[in-house]
This record gives C-alpha cells, structure tokens and sequence, in this order.
C-alpha cells in the first residue's frame, strides 16, 4: 500500500464530496474549534452528548470520535453508549485518550474504553499511547514529556499489535502502524502545540477521513499527512510568532488546499 500525495488527494476529496458527518463527543475546551475545523475540511460535525441521543446519532454518522479531554462519569457513560451503537451498525471509532498516565481515573478510563469498546484507530502522543498500553512514560497535564532515546515507531507497532487497532502516535513527526506497516509523517509546525484543541481537531479529522476510506491506516495516515500540510501552509502565510493568525489561517488552509499544495507539503514515508 502507498500513500503518497495522490492517495491523500484522492481521500480528501472523497471527504469533500461525501461531506460525512462526524459524531463528536470531545472535551468542552474544544468543541467550537473542532467544529469550525470539521467545517473548514468539508466535514458535517455533530456534538451529541445527551444519553437518550448518543446511541442514535452514532449509528448514522460516517465516525464516532471520543475524546476525554474532560473527563467526568457523564461523558464516559455517553461514550460507552455510543461507542456500542457504532460497534453495532459498522461505524468506526476513533479514540483520543487525552491525558492518560496524568492521573490513575484517566489512564483507567482510557484502558476500560479500549477493552470495552471496538477502537478502529486511537490517536495520541507518546505518553498518552504508552500509559494506555501499561508502559510508564512521563506526561505533564496532557501534554508528553521528552522521552530520550524513545523509539515511536516502535512504540506505535506494540500498540497496535496489543490493542488490535490502528495507532496513531503524534508529535515531532507522526506515526501511524497497524502493528506489522507503519509510516512516518513530517511537517507541521511548532505552533500547533501553542494553540488548545489542534491536536483534538486532528483526531476528529482523521474521523472524518476513516468515513470515507476504510483502510484505517491509510485513512489515517492520509489524515495526518493533510493536517500536517496545511500547518505548514498556515505558518508561512501567518508567521512563527503568531499563534493567534496562526489558528485562522490553519481553518483557511485545511478549507483550501488540494493537490497542487499536497504535492508540495505532504511528507509520508515508510518506517524500516
């Protein structure tokens, strides 16, 4: 399989064409970013929490992405709900476990989701990806503490083979394995780690992509090829020092770049 900005180009504009709707439930830090991102990729986003609508929306959206950025008895339980209806009608879930190995109620979360539910892709950084597997790596709020001498892809090709998903792994360049495949992307910029909800928006792009295509590693690396691109993109136009053009101009990147700019941006490679 290769994914190279063809490929990519293709899922997206699958995704523009189709325009899936992307079920929501993420943390309330976020919810207007994400939305306004979905928007901007061509996305239908949806953000339903209630307990008496989740199984329902799930089952006609083309993804179900759950997000525990903020994290309460509540929204686990909106979570299981409607992680069980997509299980059912063949909707794929994407999981972002936010802050798992920050605090004991996260990572026990994070593990009670990936064993109850059907996970078709989880999507975090290192610390996050290793906690949930049982693996002690240091993590400050939510955010990964460097790891020295780390092997991410190996890391991401253990998740994968013990969770049975496809695994993201975010950071410097990104990783994504199915547990034997696994390729590298590169790009991006430092300013998505000063701006709140880019990482969580990433998650629920990479939903709106697996809607569409339904080789979860190629979706996903497509996905992360795409978001990369457009940061870059977004940077040279807003500058390294601004974060708050920055933001804008990252939504008018992921709404207006095609072929042309993923040929020129888009970095995918395989791992050894």
């Amino acid at each position: 399989m290769t994914v190279n900005s063809g490929r990519i180009a293709d899922i997206l504009e699958k995704v523009r064409a189709q325009s899936p709707l992307v079920h929501n439930i993420t943390n309330v830090v976020v919810t207007n970013f994400t939305a306004n991102g979905l928007l901007a990729l061509g996305a239908s986003p949806v953000m339903a929490y209630a307990h008496e609508e989740v199984a329902d929306m799930a089952k006609i959206a083309g993804a179900l992405v759950l997000n525990m950025g903020t994290l309460d008895e509540s929204v686990v339980r909106s979570m299981r709900i409607a992680g069980e209806s997509a299980n059912l009608h063949g909707v794929p879930v994407i999981f972002d476990p936010v802050g798992a190995g920050a605090t004991p109620y996260r990572t026990e979360t994070a593990r009670r989701i990936m064993k109850e539910l059907r996970v078709s892709i989880l999507r975090g950084n290192a610390a996050e990806v290793a906690n949930v597997i049982g693996k002690a790596w240091s993590i400050k709020g939510v955010d990964a503490a460097e790891q020295s001498g780390a092997d991410v892809v190996a890391l991401a090709r253990e998740a994968a083979k013990t969770l049975g998903c496809t695994v993201a792994v975010t950071g410097k360049e990104d990783v994504v394995s199915d547990g034997e495949l696994a390729y590298i992307v590169s790009g991006g910029t430092p300013l998505l780690t000063r701006v709140t909800g880019t990482g969580c928006l990433l998650t629920s792009i990479i939903g709106a992509f697996a809607a569409v295509e339904p080789d979860p590693v190629a979706a996903t690396a497509a996905a992360l090829a795409y978001y990369s691109a457009a940061a870059e993109a977004a940077v040279r136009l807003s500058g390294p020092d601004s974060p708050g053009a920055f933001q804008v101009e990252l939504l008018n990147r992921l709404h207006r770049i095609g072929r042309t700019e993923l040929a020129e941006y888009a970095s995918v490679r395989r791992a050894d």
